[in-house]
């Protein structure tokens, strides 16, 4: 898999942990979960699927060192395996494909010759170790569902000028969307992320929920009652 790689960003030194990665390892992280975004939205993935792999792939690394394993070729079998768990499957020719184009733009597909076959079984091998180190537990819970019930009852909640006037749903899911950088999708609820963003929208554009002030508890706690927010 070297040949679809980067160049190498082993110089981390500490294994990921589930409260983060040290910052080289964070930023090799970045990059990696980017790669999986712009793949999948290539590959006609949906949203669950996509954000399915970047849980796997930051799950993985949560339990191995990043230096063990090429990230690339990981990030690309958890495209492999999102697809299955999402029922959206995915055909190895076309992420190695589609792969080969990010890393060498305006390259042909890849023949279908030995070195073909040789990317081919490394991500299905790839598949099983990451079955193996996750103990098949490749299902998610995202935000996504819980953030929309809550953009729906917001929307309800405030006056409709302060709605229309401001992008609070485009922003809120783009913070969600960007959220997925980073581990944050495998160490908190996802109800609680999904709070998360739509209250740092809210501040982005200094929108207040009405009678906020004068609530007994924090709007926030309406729709998940053990959530805390600074």
């Amino acid at each position: 898999m070297e040949d679809l790689s980067l160049d190498s960003c082993g110089e981390e030194d500490a294994a990921p942990g589930t409260k983060g990665w040290p910052a080289p390892q964070a930023r090799v992280h970045f990059r990696v979960t980017r790669f999986i975004m712009e793949a999948g939205v290539k590959l006609g993935m949906q949203s669950i699927p996509v954000a399915t792999a970047c849980a796997i792939y930051h799950k993985f690394f949560c339990e191995i060192n990043v230096d063990a394993y090429d990230p690339y070729l990981v990030a690309m079998s958890a495209l492999y395996l999102a697809g299955k768990v999402e029922e959206q499957p995915l055909r190895t020719r076309d992420i190695i494909n589609v792969s080969n184009r990010y890393f060498h733009p305006g390259s042909e597909p890849l023949e279908l010759d030995s070195r073909f076959w040789v990317i081919r079984d490394s991500i299905v091998q790839c598949e099983l170790l990451v079955l193996r180190v996750l103990r098949f537990q490749v299902s998610f819970q995202h935000p996504h569902k819980y953030l929309l019930h809550y953009l729906i009852s917001l929307k309800n909640w405030l006056n409709r000028y302060s709605w229309q006037r401001t992008p609070i749903s485009v922003t809120a899911w783009a913070l969600l969307r960007d959220s997925y950088h980073g581990g944050l999708c495998v160490r908190f609820q996802a109800q609680h992320i999904a709070v998360a963003v739509l209250h740092l929208a809210l501040q982005v554009y200094g929108v207040q929920v009405p009678a906020e002030a004068e609530a007994e508890k924090p709007w926030w706690q309406i729709y998940t009652m053990d959530t805390e927010i600074p």
